[in-house]
């Protein structure tokens, strides 16, 4: 019989991180029984702590995010695209970090996960304190309300301050820990979170070269739609799936860095550096890049194993986006902490921010200031599709024009219209559709943040709406479906590319002016009718039948296996 050990499943080390006093009022400590100290902490506290947090995260990023960022324009093995959009995230950063707009317009879903020391004492519901906290912040800073209560079965009506928030509170019993409330905030958003998937595996690539041609296709298969250059995480293993789940994502936070780097006997979790390295140098080889093709698919990569039931091999992959939106929190005696982001990104920026960026690129028609073909959207929409057809997929363009936006619940009450026999609304054969959902417009301001959305979501409609003459110009961000070349090549349609990521900067740089055309009453799903000016984008699929993202998802012969296989 083995002998009883026991540790912790996730055994964190120490925390390095670097944190900012908010304020020290609504703590205190009183003795109690054995001469133990136990805090006090008041509902305002966590409140205080939880709007700050989600204000924090929503406009500042890491400061080793930005470096990673920054790292990239220094490359000289990056191609001009990786560089290109590394430079548009980090312009991006600089506006989002004047506390006015959002890094992005989907302000995600409020994430707190907290740790309570075993003599930490509250008056009441600490998820109320916290969710009073989430919705503070949601209804008093430029954020979007993206959650939607279900009124039946197929029914929902938004909730209009974006809760309910996913709060999970844990007891933390160990020593040391007493006095301590720690916390991690997250702002996920759609994009990165439909990028988390469990696989059921089976001992079978428990070894390096199965297990790396694994990885390799489902790397391919995240795509871009959730705005790379990720933060990529991945478990092996897990004492049940759901918990394989939630250590990919906490991981993809760097919230579990501190891992030990060696497994034992006991089962604890541990981080495997040396697939680590391994996989991100599988993800700079495989050219999907930051977006449009290139180096950086990724900025850096975190495996964590995990023990596992003999008859379960459970693999989970999840990514934090180019919104790489989480800090950790404390409540001690000492007071209440946050995180300390950076609150300078300018400081990443170089001097020259185009110029340097003119060469020609790899199949890129080039990245740089004058390099992009301009496109009047003013003009009909045969013309517009007639100067399209020019170009070649990666081509760079500048939009200056009207859009229409419209994305999921407008494309399904228009698809509604035209199975009841109804004509294609005029908006949409006469202009391009953008598929974006913006967050609230800043007084003074034309636009709140207003990036685009996973074009993915409407792929099912394309054929139908060209086939019915709307939607010849598709405008967002991803890969799409072999379904919408084919609608492309059959009805003289384009899907172009935009960058996923800088909803601040399209705000305050593109984006003239935003008017209601239909469906007011969805509010951030509604028709908008918007005008841009030199609205940066790709050329992703053409008319033709060419689609730049057709080959990313193919898994080589000759990555991730040994020379000679």
């Amino acid at each position: 019989m083995a002998d009883f050990l026991y540790e912790d499943l996730l055994p964190i080390g120490d925390d390095t991180t670097e944190y900012r006093l908010l304020t020290t009022e609504g703590v205190s400590t009183v003795e109690g029984p054995d001469g133990r100290t136990f805090l006090q902490v008041e509902p305002e506290a966590m409140r205080l702590l939880t709007e700050t947090a989600l204000h924090d995260i929503s406009h500042y990023l890491r400061t080793d995010h930005l470096t990673q960022l920054a790292s990239i324009l220094d490359d000289p093995e990056a191609s001009n695209n990786d560089k290109f959009v590394a430079l548009d995230l980090l312009k991006n950063a600089n506006i989002a970090a004047a506390g006015v707009l959002p890094m992005c317009q989907d302000t995600g879903t409020a994430i707190v996960m907290g740790k309570r020391g075993q003599h930490v004492l509250t008056p009441g519901d600490d998820e109320k304190s916290i969710a009073r906290g989430v919705y503070d912040a949601y209804t008093r800073l430029n954020l979007r309300y993206s959650q939607n209560a279900p009124i039946t079965m197929w029914d929902e009506k938004n909730t209009g301050n974006n809760l309910p928030a996913q709060i999970e509170l844990y007891a933390d019993t160990a020593a040391g820990h007493e006095n301590s409330y720690k916390f991690l905030f997250m702002a996920k958003g759609g994009g990165s979170a439909n990028k988390s998937y469990l696989y059921q595996e089976t001992k079978a690539i428990l070894n390096p070269d199965s297990m790396m041609q694994f990885l390799e296709a489902k790397i391919r298969s995240l795509g871009t739609a959730a705005c790379p250059p990720y933060h990529l995480a991945i478990v092996v293993g897990g004492t049940s799936a759901e918990f394989a789940m939630k250590t990919a994502k906490y991981a993809s936070a760097h919230y579990l860095d501190e891992l030990p780097t060696e497994g034992a006997i006991t089962g604890r979790g541990f981080r495997d550096h040396e697939l680590e390295k391994k996989v991100f140098e599988l993800t700079q080889k495989i050219g999907i890049g930051a977006q449009f093709g290139g180096k950086y698919f990724c900025h850096d990569v975190r495996v964590v194993r995990l023990p596992r039931h003999g008859a379960s091999l459970p693999v989970a992959i999840a990514v934090s986006c180019s919104a790489d939106r989480q800090a950790k929190a404390k409540i001690t005696p000492e007071g209440v902490f946050l995180e300390q982001l950076e609150f300078n990104p300018g400081r990443f920026l170089p001097e020259v921010t185009d110029a340097q960026l003119d060469e020609e690129t790899d199949g890129i028609s080039g990245t740089g200031k004058g390099a992009a073909v301009k496109i009047d959207l003013t003009k009909p929409m045969a013309e517009i599709l007639a100067e399209l057809s020019k170009h070649p997929v990666k081509t760079r363009l500048s939009l200056t024009g009207p859009l229409v936006v419209a994305r999921d619940i407008a494309h399904a009450k228009i698809k509604e219209r035209l199975d009841a026999g109804e004509e294609m609304p005029q908006y949409l054969k006469d202009h391009p559709v953008y598929y974006a959902g913006p967050a609230k417009t800043p007084d003074g301001m034309a636009s709140g943040s207003f990036g685009p959305t996973t074009a993915g979501r409407m792929d099912s409609y394309v054929e139908q709406f060209q086939a019915a003459g709307g939607s010849m110009i598709m405008l967002a961000k991803g890969n799409r479906s072999k379904q919408v070349t084919d609608a492309c090549n059959t009805h003289g349609g384009f899907y172009l590319g935009s960058i996923g990521g800088p909803a601040a900067r399209l705000a305050l740089d593109c984006i003239k002016k935003v008017d209601i055309l239909e469906y007011a009453e969805l509010g951030m799903e509604a028709v908008w009718k918007i005008d841009v000016e030199d609205f940066p984008a790709f050329i992703v699929v053409d008319d033709k039948g060419n689609d730049f993202f057709a080959h990313t998802g193919e898994v080589t012969l000759t990555i991730g296996k040994r020379p000679g296989l």
